[in-house]
This record gives C-alpha cells, structure tokens and sequence, in this order.
C-alpha cells in the first residue's frame, strides 16, 4: 500500500507510468506553509478493527502506520493463514526517541490484529531505517534453512505523518521545502512478501532470491567520521561474492535504487557503480520510485523489493535485479533477485 495505489499492481502500474502523487499535506513548515509530502488518501486508509476502539493508540501516525501496515499483510498472507500464526519479520523506522521505540515494537502485533492473523513467537522487529526491509529478509532467509519454519512472511512499514521528526528533519536541511532543493519528499507505506524455500520437483515461484548482504557506512549522516560511500560498495561486493551470485551467468540489467532526492545518496550509489561496474550490463536500467511517491522510510527497500519482483514475474525483466537501501545511519543493504526458471 502507498500513495500511488492500494496493492501491489496499482502501484507498479503508476510507477511504470510515472505517475506521481506528491502535493501538500495538513502539516507546515516552520513558515507556515503546507510541506508537500506523498500520502495515502484516507479514504483509501482501511478503518481500524473494533479491536482498536478499547485500546486507543498513541498517535494519528501509529494509526496509520497499524492501517497501511495491516492492509499490506493480508495481501501477502497465504490461504490457510487463519489456521495457525504467522511467522512475520518486520522491518519499522530508526527510532529517535523511547516513544518512537515503543511503537516500532508493538507494530507487530498491532499489524497482525487489524489484518485479522495471529503472530507466531518467533517473528521479530528489525528498527534499522530504509535498509530494514532487507535486512529483515536476509535473516529470514537463515530462518528458512534452519528448517523450523517452511515460510516467513517479510515486511516493512513506516510513515513521516509525524509533526516532531519533521521539525527534525526540517532543523537538518533535509527536507525538500522552502529554498532547499537537495531534500526529500516525506513519504508513507507499508510492503510484504512471502518467502518460502523451493523444493526438488516444485513448480517454484516465479521469482527466486539469488544473494544477499549487509554493511555499514561509518561516514552515516549521522557520524562525525568523513563520508566515503564505502558502505555500499562494500554490502554490493560482498553482495556479488555470495555462492549463489558468483555462478550467476547473467550480469545484473535492472538496479531499483534506494535515492530519494538528497544527493548524499546518489553519491553513494555513484561510488558503488563505478566500483562493481563489471556486474552490470552496458544498457542498465536504474528505477528509483520515490520519485513518484516520495521516500517512505522504512518501507523504501520492501516497496522496491515487491516491485522489482512484479517485473521479474511479468516477464519486463529478463536479467538479474539488483535492490539496495540505506538508512540514515549505518545500515547498508542490498538483494539480488531473478526470475525462476
């Protein structure tokens, strides 16, 4: 769910369009202009279960954070999920504050209610950022080998519809608004996928997970160390050196890139294309969606991920996808997707 549609393909749709939905909100800057920001419409906002109305939440963005987040797991969840718990990793914002750490941890739960499913013990929270999404699925995958699950369910949500962390962001220069142009739109969204292990003799999912990494970038812009863009570089080159990755034949086609708008990031990105230039082809394709729907935190990695995988599957991509994100401090993430067969 995001601000350029209710499912996953509405919102490939626009995105292949390059339709946008970015306008201003109900909140100002500190001028007192509207912030211009990507929202879902709240018409478009599932209303919260009869759960809700005896345990009020703590804020209009947790009541949307719960909305987006519930309505994008009941898309995800198999057919038979109401006989048993699912097993959910989720991937929410970096934390700023307690009070923004306490909702991030009681997401999970409050997601599960209001898509009508029971969270099994082992599910988890991942608070890392925009990366979260795919770090949350790389520990999925280790989940999955163990062998005591045979499907996790990965998702991400995150929304900006919060007054505070804006003044904060606005305080830092990062927000598209005013005079500042090397800025990013706020955003919402929520995103889930299932992932199961394949079996000898399955027909397969259409779409199979080829590696995965992690890294960190000790210049984050939130460190005093200098910024190289040597955290992504080094999650892509440990993304390429995974078993799986380096028997691939194909090079890597189609890159969906975790830019927002500020330029710290299409630095980044930059560095870490030159670096592993050999993995890509000479007619790659780069999709960077918040350009249509803003940056939604947390969410950014999972959208892209679901994204990337709805092409795959329509058969629009025919080489490897590359997803990267990185959040605001170290984290640093990628996945290499293909189409089965």
């Amino acid at each position: 769910m995001t601000p350029i549609g209710g499912c996953l393909p509405q919102t490939a749709a626009a995105v292949r369009a390059g339709l946008g939905k970015i306008g201003p909100s109900g909140l100002n800057d500190r001028f007192g202009n509207p912030l211009r920001m990507a929202l879902v419409d709240l018409e478009q906002l599932p209303v919260l279960v009869e759960h809700f109305e005896d345990y009020p939440l703590n804020s209009t963005r947790h009541d949307r954070l719960v909305s987006l987040g519930g309505a994008a797991l009941r898309e995800a969840l198999p057919p038979d999920a109401a006989k048993a718990p699912v097993v959910v990793y989720l991937g929410v914002a970096e934390p700023r504050t307690e009070a923004q750490h306490a909702v991030g941890a009681e997401l999970l739960e409050f997601c599960g209610i209001q898509a009508g499913v029971a969270i099994h013990p082992l599910s988890r929270t991942f608070p890392l950022g925009r990366a979260s999404g795919l770090v949350a699925l790389r520990e999925a995958l280790k989940l999955l080998a163990g062998g005591e699950v045979s499907q996790v369910i990965v998702g991400a949500v995150d929304s900006y519809w919060d007054l505070p962390l804006l003044e904060a962001l606005e305080a830092d220069g990062r927000l598209n608004a005013g005079e500042i142009s090397d800025g990013f739109i706020p955003g919402e969204a929520a995103a889930f996928v299932t992932l199961a292990r394949g079996r000898a003799g399955d027909a397969g999912p259409a779409v199979r997970v080829i590696a995965t990494a992690q890294g960190e970038e000790a210049g984050h812009l939130y460190s005093p160390e200098p910024y190289r863009g040597d955290g992504l570089s080094a999650t892509l080159q440990a993304l390429f050196a995974e078993p799986g990755a380096e028997t691939l034949q194909q090079r890597v086609g189609c890159v969906y890139a975790g830019l927002n708008g500020e330029s710290f990031w299409a630095k980044e990105w930059g560095v870490s294309q030159l670096r592993n230039a050999e993995r890509f082809t000479d007619s790659l394709r780069i999709h960077h969606p918040a350009d249509c729907m803003g940056d939604p935190g947390a969410a950014l990695g999972l959208v892209m991920l679901g994204l990337a995988a709805f092409r795959l599957k329509a058969g629009l991509e025919l080489a490897p996808t590359l997803i990267w994100a990185g959040s605001d401090r170290e984290t640093r993430a990628a996945v290499l997707l293909a189409a089965s067969g």
